[in-house]
């Protein structure tokens, strides 16, 4: 299973992708997505969405995975942070990719068991947990710290459902 994990932003957007199976992590790629200041917001937008596109055609991922932002304490930058991240969730759902979000504070302790791990601890566990990672910028630390955070995420959704499914065929059973 491919998962491409996202960390929006206008400025910088990072990437990650990684494989996961069952418990094993590989890394696959990783990036920064970068909008020029002088440009329009709408141009810069554009920028986004056509690198995202990007990364989507040549990885393929199955599932995206998006940070959640906090609220900006500037309006402005909360508001050019929320087009951003509108793009960031737009573009792998328009590529049919189911897209999960979660917050910052799960990220962290998924990957580095620490909801208040600051950003030096999550991408040296990133690191770890992806051996060969060549991460160029925090952003794309943080992207595959969230991709991570899915694949755990979704390994335990896994179990539940299937001890969910095992235990309603029990009760159908007659067994309880």
């Amino acid at each position: 299973m491919k998962l491409l994990g996202l960390d929006p932003g206008l400025r910088f957007t990072g990437w990650g992708v990684i494989e996961a199976i069952d418990n094993r992590l590989r890394h696959l790629g990783d990036g920064v997505i970068a909008t020029r200041d002088d440009l329009p917001v709408a141009e810069r937008l554009r920028t986004l969405h056509d690198g995202l596109q990007a990364v989507l055609d040549c990885y393929r991922p199955n599932e995206a995975a998006v940070e959640e932002t906090y609220v900006a304490k500037n309006p402005g930058s909360a508001l050019k942070l929320g087009q951003a991240r509108g793009v960031v969730l737009l573009v792998p759902a328009l590529a049919g990719v189911p897209v999960f979000e979660y917050g910052a504070m799960a990220v962290k302790k998924s990957v580095v068991g620490s909801g208040h791990a600051d950003k030096a601890q999550v991408e040296l566990m990133v690191r770890r947990l992806l051996p060969g990672a060549g991460i160029g910028r925090a952003d794309a630390a943080d992207a595959l710290a969230v991709a991570i955070c899915h694949a755990h995420c979704r390994t335990t959704r896994a179990r539940t459902a299937a001890r969910l499914v095992a235990g309603d065929a029990i009760g159908r059973a007659g067994l309880r």
